[in-house]
């Protein structure tokens, strides 16, 4: 099992300043580098003057990251790339995967916040999801065909590349077929420098939620990471993701396979130790977050709620705790992932400690008891079932 740490940046109440979290960005970094995590993953927020989630620019981020690191692998939980124009998103980020020398995994996304998406483009607005979806799509295309292909063009709804009837003639630039006409000096196609590192191109994950995200994302070759739902709500999820993939494919494909699960962390030396340093500040980010998405992706199968006069009047620590918080000591945590493998064939874990409020010395200290206690747990397991397969 491949274990990453997703750092989602924070500043709850705007107490410090933005250098200080980027100073805690890197230690969390290097640390995770330095011993033997796999991955680090951000994510693209805007206009949260809150200060709950306060990374504009993934990309941008991951290169300062890919600066200060070796070995871990890099990737972006996600970008938002209906907000991008699409060849700047391909250019980033193929620089990115140069830049790390092919440490880069491209998390791409659509969106969840309307204050965000209306401001950044409008095509992207929350309120139409067809529209977003399509908008989606086409981008991501486009990114795709600019890793892959010498030169490109593309005729879509939201974009054409080239842009139509430009002529191009350069002394220093010898006409050629493979991107223009020759008779009409019209530019046929473009192209992106540079290309990526990784052939064909770096591994694609998207954020999802819903069965019809994870089912398209199966059937075009795209990895998912999800994040809320309880072990038995994953596990149909995972179950729609393998059958879509295995029809495409036409081969058997494993439950689990190409999915990653984001778990919130806290590893502390008792159950109450654990509540008390972080317990508040996740039910505070969960607030946050499901202000918008009640609390429906955190039910079990079948299950129904009490009715309540407000829609969160449930969302509390003990609420949940037993259905998605890696939140205790060692062993608890180590049983709960062991669930997951159990239940799901978990092959890809991120966690998370950083949360909004949560104290970095406090943080630094679960991320290294998780390193030192749990990560050697599951990679010894992992080497006993290699040696007993072999």
């Amino acid at each position: 099992m491949k274990i990453g740490y997703f750092c989602n940046s924070t500043n709850w109440g705007n107490k410090k300043s933005y250098n200080q979290i980027l100073e805690e960005i890197r230690e969390i970094a290097t640390y995770c580098d330095q011993n033997d995590w796999d991955s680090i993953w951000f994510s693209e927020h805007h206009f949260s003057h809150e200060g709950m989630e306060i990374c504009p620019n993934p990309i941008l981020l991951s290169s300062d990251i890919a600066a200060r690191t070796k070995n871990i692998r890099i990737g972006q939980a996600a970008s938002i790339i209906t907000f991008w124009n699409p060849i700047r998103a391909a250019e980033d980020i193929a620089l990115l995967d140069q830049l790390s020398n092919g440490r880069v995994e491209a998390g791409v996304g659509r969106g969840i916040y309307g204050r965000e998406a209306l401001n950044m483009n409008a095509d992207a607005d929350m309120k139409d999801q067809a529209k977003n979806f399509r908008l989606f799509e086409e981008t991501l295309k486009i990114i795709k065909k600019a890793w892959t292909e010498k030169f490109f063009k593309h005729e879509g709804e939201f974009y054409t590349y080239p842009a139509p009837n430009f002529e191009w003639e350069h002394d220093m630039s010898p006409p050629s077929s493979e991107f223009m006409n020759l008779d009409t000096k019209i530019l046929e196609k473009i192209n992106i420098v540079p290309q990526p590192v990784q052939k064909p191109h770096p591994p694609l994950w998207q954020v999802v939620d819903s069965p019809s995200s994870i089912e398209w994302a199966a059937k075009n070759d795209i990895s998912i990471i999800m994040w809320i739902p309880p072990v038995q709500s994953l596990k149909k999820r995972f179950e729609i993701y393998q059958q879509a993939k295995s029809e495409k494919e036409k081969r058997h494909v494993e439950l689990g396979e190409g999915i990653s699960v984001v778990r919130d962390m806290f590893v502390a030396d008792s159950m109450d130790e654990a509540k008390e340093k972080a317990g508040e500040q996740m039910v505070n980010y969960m607030r946050w977050v499901c202000h918008w998405r009640g609390l429906g992706t955190h039910m079990n199968p079948g299950e129904e709620l009490p009715k309540t006069n407000h829609k969160l009047d449930l969302l509390s620590y003990e609420f949940l705790h037993e259905r998605n918080m890696l939140f205790g000591t060692v062993d608890y945590i180590i049983n709960k992932i062991e669930e997951m493998q159990t239940e799901l064939n978990l092959q890809n874990l991120k966690v998370w400690s950083n949360f909004p409020g949560v104290k970095h010395e406090d943080c630094m200290k679960s991320i290294q008891l998780f390193t030192e206690k749990i990560i050697p747990h599951f990679k010894s397991k992992e080497k006993s079932k290699i040696k007993a397969a072999s």
